[in-house]
């Protein structure tokens, strides 16, 4: 009988992506994959740190396993929890390996070995940051492309340079030839992921330079630009958007809208700098679709910095916030850092922040009513409306028809729904093959 192996990731786009190139792995050796309520012979744990809510939910999903594992079931936690919770992991009998970053790639080689009776270390794996499969058996219908890792900026809240190390780029030649492949085997969309992938440099290779050469490649698909920060790129990369591979949307970093608050940061720009980059974006393409991340209550916030985050919020319209908590992270320099702002008042301004939030959603989504998208069908079901994304991120569903998945489709968009999900529907124009 096959063995059973299921999966469970916490945190950034960077995780998923390699827990969907080990997905993988063993579905290629012969694995099936369960769900991780089920009972399996192994459950990998893919965890996440950046806050201590994050820790807890790592610890909950590990105790999770735990209650479902049998008497002979392997638990694997690997990701950034296993470097800054080395020392939790070790100490519980329940963990049965415990895998760095560095060497999660080879976590199919750990687990076989462990299978056919043979001694093999966490420590001895390969060490390699970018030693994932290509991604043909996972959990997402996106075909991501690592092209980076780890972090130099240590801005004063974060522990990830700490948990990924410094900052390391892919070499070119392996993302293209990754890129040929995933577009090879069908796959349409290609998302760039990494921990700052506006640092990538490799051999002399900006990020931009990378970028023009990845749009320039034969092929059926389009390219999109996961998180990143508003720092190390010039023009060039706002001219590359002319080009309908790569899809009109940033998920840029603004983290405050007060540069006092930036400053206690260690952000390396400023509101005005930020809003530049913005105003450039837009005067080239009026429909550009920016998201962002804010940290809430970080220490010495004020009211009047937090009105000032609010104020940037409006101007700029990002069409989703993921806002966060501050959470003080050990090792960091704002753990140190007085005039901590109290739980309560964190809360409160969270609620206004996704406030906002669902208002410029639904204000930008409503925008584009009457106007076209290209859908790459992601989910599609006899009974249920097809979905998928179109180019500027927005998540569509299709009136009425039913287009095959995995392909592209241009709808019009017709309607904007005022419920949770702020859901946008589009009636069907044509469908490519």
């Amino acid at each position: 009988m096959k063995r059973k192996v299921a999966f469970k990731t916490l945190g950034c786009r960077l995780n998923q992506f390699e827990t969907d190139a080990l997905v993988t792995d063993f579905y290629g050796a012969g694995y099936e994959i369960v769900t991780f309520t089920d009972k399996a012979d192994v459950y990998i744990i893919n965890t996440c740190t950046v806050t201590n809510q994050s820790d807890q939910r790592s610890k909950y999903t590990f105790n999770q396993a735990v209650r479902n594992a049998h008497s002979d079931s392997v638990i694997v936690i690997t990701g950034c929890m296993a470097e800054s919770g080395k020392e939790f992991f070790e100490n519980n009998q329940n963990v049965t390996y415990l895998v760095d970053n560095l060497r999660k790639g080879s976590v199919l080689q750990l687990i076989e070995s462990h299978f056919h009776g043979k001694m093999l270390h966490p420590e001895d794996l390969k060490q390699d940051l970018f030693n994932f499969s290509l991604i043909e058996k996972g959990f997402h219908t996106r075909s991501t492309i690592k092209i980076q890792d780890g972090c130099d900026n240590f801005c004063s809240y974060c522990i990830v340079p700490s948990v990924r190390g410094p900052a390391t780029s892919r070499p070119k030649k392996d993302i293209l030839e990754n890129i040929r492949k995933s577009v090879d085997i069908g796959n349409k969309e290609i998302v760039l992921t990494g921990v700052n992938i506006s640092r990538y440099n490799y051999n002399g290779i900006s990020f931009e330079d990378l970028l023009e050469e990845i749009i320039d490649l034969p092929g059926d698909f389009r390219v999109r630009i996961s998180s990143i920060e508003p720092e190390g790129f010039t023009d060039k990369l706002i001219s590359l958007f002319k080009n309908p591979k790569l899809c009109p949307h940033l998920h840029l970093c603004l983290q405050s809208g007060s540069d006092n608050i930036l400053k206690q940061m260690q952000r390396f720009y400023t509101v005005d700098q930020f809003l530049n980059l913005v105003g450039k974006f837009r005067n080239r393409f009026s429909d550009f679709n920016f998201t962002t991340d804010i940290i809430i209550g970080f220490p010495g916030e004020t009211e009047d910095d937090f009105l000032e985050t609010c104020n940037v919020i409006k101007q700029v319209g990002f069409s989703h916030i993921h806002t966060f908590k501050y959470s003080k992270r050990n090792g960091t320099r704002a753990e140190s850092m007085n005039n901590q702002v109290p739980e309560k008042i964190k809360n409160e301004r969270s609620i206004i922040i996704r406030q906002l939030s669902d208002e410029n959603k639904l204000i930008y989504r409503r925008s584009f009513i009457g106007k076209e998208q290209t859908v790459l069908i992601e989910k599609r079901s006899a009974n249920k409306p097809s979905k998928g994304y179109g180019e500027h991120y927005l998540p569509i569903q299709i009136k009425n028809t039913f287009p095959s998945q995995n392909t592209f489709c241009k709808v019009r968009i017709i309607d904007v729904l005022n419920d949770k999900e702020k859901s946008v529907v589009g009636e069907i124009i044509t469908e490519s093959g």
